[in-house]
């Protein structure tokens, strides 16, 4: 496999330096303005309001060198003054306006040279123009080998992508209205820098997604839009008037770099299709992307850093491997054809940038500069204007919205255009009802529900055994606690098994029913799945649009005129369609219009008729209030076309009857996502049902496991005692009492729950037929009497346990793969039982799975100094309080 990345290495961008102006007092002219315009303690009181401005100004001209945020500030700022002093002071040639301020600024590419306009909209665009630069240094000087870094400097690139689209659409084309103009200013350039500065923020963007470790399809749409955004740079630095005007090392950069990202996304895309055994068209993506560097290699100029080449070395050899491989397994295993790479669909790509809208960054609305210039009759005369403009806009775009609305209810009465496309075999399901089949059909659909019902029934046996080998235990222990008490009679005073596990055999005898009826309860689901298998079987259809109805052409035609009837209602609905995209056109028109439209500065400068003046300006929109009018007017007669020719294509189609039938398969897929739904529900609550009881079998499991360990030792305690006793041995202080005590069982005796001991030989294990222990002979007293070294309480290896300890449940879903999961007992001969699953019948038992009832108190302590036996614990098992559905019926 190739490197984590190819062009994490490259990190070389571009940033775009300032443009040079020189010195302008714009303090002098305006303050003479106001003084003669208006009075001069106007101009006395607007004395700070115009030292700001000069400040502005004159920082501007200084080369930079304040920190580059605080560079940003005053670009910002003075941009935001000139707002203010556009709406107020008409500077321009005119004898009548302020005509002794030129403006001058040199291109930042051809420094040589310059544009000079007596026209503000030159200052404002080259404030803008600075500002996208100095957003770009600010993000070519974050440090980019982290993950912080890049983030940062995508965000910067984004802001410089904004403010080159905010120069694009609002100042450049004013600023190129004059005589003396400079490339860097225009439309074409200002379109091109945002695109760069995309470029650049989404490949920040692509080295944090690698960073992360995303998938290699995310990484691949994600360089294939990095590569986008640069090849849109290379188309307009190719063309006029940008194709003579940048460095060659510009062009060889932008170009490598679009390359070096498309075959990224090759290299990337290769490693998906890889994993999904696509080796055909992996092969045809290595191989475009491969050709696509090695003709950027040729073609480009020269000037690229080297990093940027050695970046693309670095990948065409990635590329390489990757094919190598690919092709080496197809001739071995796949043996499939290799595409054309002009056949396959284009690379898909994701973006995760945008400009950043800078309209409110630069708003000057709530400026206070000057504010005080404005004349009263100006501010009412421009909001008399303003209201005029908002009711043509209200008023047109109502009749917009009212014929698209009026196209799509007669549509939509029509049945167009799904006849058409049924016609052509592009079925589709309505939305909600595609989303809820796609939902089945992610989750398996019909086809899996078997595999569910699998596990269903391996739940249901693990349970089962768990339960037999319980009672198994319980059993077993009872079984020689009787041979016991037989051999030994009226000397063997320990309490019956079957006294102390009575409250165990109820437990184990509940869920021995609930499993009873839990089987009932499988058995139900297993016959509505195949009850309903015909009626599910169409959501298992791929695509689910295959099991609709088609509308087919008529058996028997009388003038074979069908196609000429279809073809003539297909071509009027594009032309519906047409007339609906004129209309959206025409509506962003209306805003744009009212957008763009500032009469503050000839009403400021208007020596006549205010209502003159509102007349002229409003007729600019009376050409697109007539398209208006008659793009309405054509969709009238279009609908009037289009619902004669859909009468004849429903007649001699038969759409009734298609329309019936599709209506018929939609109600069939509702009913089987219905019942599906159903059993599936169901499927889940026996599936807890089945893992809650396994809990709750396995504790009670481990509860008796520790009472036949506590039986176990009280056993080989009291059968020491009863030996002692017939052989005369007993203690001194056991002479007089009349009755046994049970001794307390010390600690060393206590098997810790979780490191049980060994088991015992098989041979010396007690069973039905052989007692675990000899019987008392009378010749066996004197060896026993004499012998000084035997103990008095006798340990773990003085004589074999009557009980080995239980061996631990087996976990559930992994059991052994030969053989029973839980063998029987070796050396226990019992009868076999007549009952299920090895328990007592239970016929009168008829509850709920989860039997809600209080445990029953343990039975009290007996014998006197008898610990509290830990089988007596409650059990932690409670059945869910808001149990219901198909498993408690």
């Amino acid at each position: 496999m190739a490197s984590p990345s190819s062009t994490a290495a490259t990190n070389v961008m571009l940033a775009i330096f300032e443009k040079k102006t020189v010195s302008l007092d714009l303090y002098r002219p305006l303050r003479n303005y106001i003084a003669f315009n208006y009075s001069e303690r106007e101009a006395q009181n607007l004395e700070d309001d115009l030292q700001t401005l000069k400040q502005y100004r004159s920082e501007i001209e200084r080369v930079p060198a304040d920190s580059l945020p605080a560079r940003r500030d005053i670009l910002q700022n003075y941009y935001k003054a000139l707002c203010s002093v556009e709406s107020r002071f008409p500077i321009s040639p005119d004898k009548d306006h302020i005509n002794s301020v030129f403006f001058t600024w040199y291109d930042t590419f051809k420094n040589k040279q310059k544009a000079v306009q007596q026209n503000i909209h030159l200052e404002k665009a080259a404030v803008l123009f600075n500002l996208g630069a100095v957003h770009s240094q600010m993000g070519l000087s974050l440090d980019r080998s982290a993950v912080e870094g890049r983030r940062q400097a995508s965000h910067s690139f984004i802001a410089a992508a904004g403010a080159f689209a905010f120069l694009r659409d609002n100042v450049a084309m004013k600023a190129s209205m004059g005589s003396s103009t400079t490339v860097d200013m225009s439309v074409e350039c200002a379109g091109m820098l945002e695109r760069l500065m995309l470029a650049q923020a989404q490949e920040c963007v692509f080295e944090n997604t690698i960073a992360k470790g995303s998938t290699p399809g995310v990484c691949a749409k994600i360089s294939r839009q990095a590569g986008i955004y640069y090849e849109e740079a290379l188309a307009a630095l190719t063309v006029a008037p940008l194709n003579y005007h940048f460095d060659k090392g510009w062009l060889a950069h932008v170009q490598l770099k679009a390359a070096l990202f498309y075959a990224e996304a090759c290299y990337r895309y290769g490693m998906e299709l890889h994993e999904k055994e696509e080796i055909a068209e992996e092969i045809a993506r290595l191989k475009s992307g491969i050709s696509a560097l090695s003709e950027a290699k040729k073609t480009s100029p020269k000037g690229a850093a080297q990093q940027l080449l050695d970046a693309i070395n670095k990948l065409e050899a990635n590329l390489n491997q990757n094919l190598a491989r690919a092709v080496k397994e197809n001739d071995r295993v796949y043996l499939m054809r290799v595409p054309q790479a002009s056949s396959l669909a284009p690379l898909p790509a994701f973006s995760l940038v945008k400009p950043m809208p800078m309209n409110d960054v630069l708003d000057a609305s709530k400026e206070k500069m000057f504010a005080s210039l404005v004349p009263d009759n100006s501010a009412k005369a421009l909001s008399r204007y303003t209201e005029m403009v908002d009711d043509v806009i209200r008023s047109q775009a109502e009749r917009l919205q009212q014929g698209s609305e009026l196209a799509r209810v007669k549509l939509r009465e029509m049945d167009l255009p799904d006849s058409i496309l049924a016609l052509e075999g592009n079925l589709t399901l309505p939305m909600a009802l595609k989303e809820d089949v796609e939902a089945v059909q992610v989750c398996g659909g019909p086809a899996g529900l078997e595999a569910e019902l699998q596990q269903l029934k391996d739940l249901k046996r693990v349970n089962q055994e768990l339960l037999v080998q319980t009672e198994e235990l319980l059993q077993k222990e009872a079984t020689e606690d009787s041979q016991f008490r037989s051999q030994f009679g009226t000397r063997w005073t320990r309490p019956q098994s079957s006294t102390l596990t009575k409250n165990l055999q109820d437990r184990l005898n509940r869920f021995a029913a609930n499993l009873k009826q839990a089987a009932e309860s499988d058995a139900r689901i297993e016959r509505s799945v195949k009850d309903h298998a015909a009626l599910m079987s169409i959501l298992d259809r791929h695509p689910i649009e295959s099991a609709l109805p088609t509308l087919a052409r008529p058996i028997m035609s009388l003038d074979a005129n069908e196609d000429a009837i279809a073809g003539a209602l297909k071509q009027s609905l594009r032309q519906l369609e047409g007339l609906g995209a004129q209309r959206a056109g025409l509506e962003d028109m209306l805003k744009e219009m009212k957008r763009k439209d500032d009469i503050l500065p000839k009403l400021m400068t208007s020596t006549g008729s205010h209502e003159d003046l509102f007349r002229k300006e409003i007729a600019k929109y009376d050409h697109i209030c007539e398209e208006i009018a008659q793009n309405l007017e054509a969709q009238e007669q279009l609908l009037l076309q289009i619902q004669a020719q859909n009468e004849d294509f429903a007649s001699i189609f038969n759409l009734e009857d298609y329309k019936a039938s599709r209506e018929r398969i939609y109600k069939q897929i509702e009913a089987a996502i219905s019942k599906y739904r159903e059993i599936k529900e169901n499927i889940n609550e026996g599936l807890k049902f089945y893992v809650t009881l396994q809990d709750a079998i396995t504790n009670v499991k481990q509860q008796c496991s520790d009472f036949v360990m506590t039986r176990n030792i009280q056993c080989r305690e009291m059968m020491d005692e009863v030996q002692r006793q017939i052989s005369g041995l007993s203690f001194q202080d056991n002479k007089g009492s009349n009755g046994y005590n049970y001794p307390s069982v010390p600690q060393s005796h206590q098997v810790p729950r979780s490191n049980p001991q060994p088991p015992t030989d098989p041979a010396n294990m007690p069973n039905a037929v052989r007692p675990p222990t000899p019987t008392y002979h009378p010749s066996q007293q004197p060896a026993m009497a004499g012998n000084p070294q035997q103990p008095t309480m006798p340990g773990y290896t003085q004589n074999p346990l009557p009980y080995g300890p239980p061996q631990q449940p087996t976990p559930p879903y992994h059991l052994q793969t030969s053989g029973p999961p839980y063998p029987p007992p070796q050396h226990q001969q019992q009868p076999p039982p007549s009952h299920e699953y090895g328990q007592p019948a239970y016929p009168g038992w008829r509850g709920p799975y989860y039997n809600a009832s209080p445990q029953q108190p343990a039975p009290p302590q007996q014998l006197g100094s008898m610990p509290r036996p830990p089988y007596t614990v409650p059990s932690p098992y409670h059945p869910p309080p808001h149990q219901s559905g198909y498993y408690r019926q």
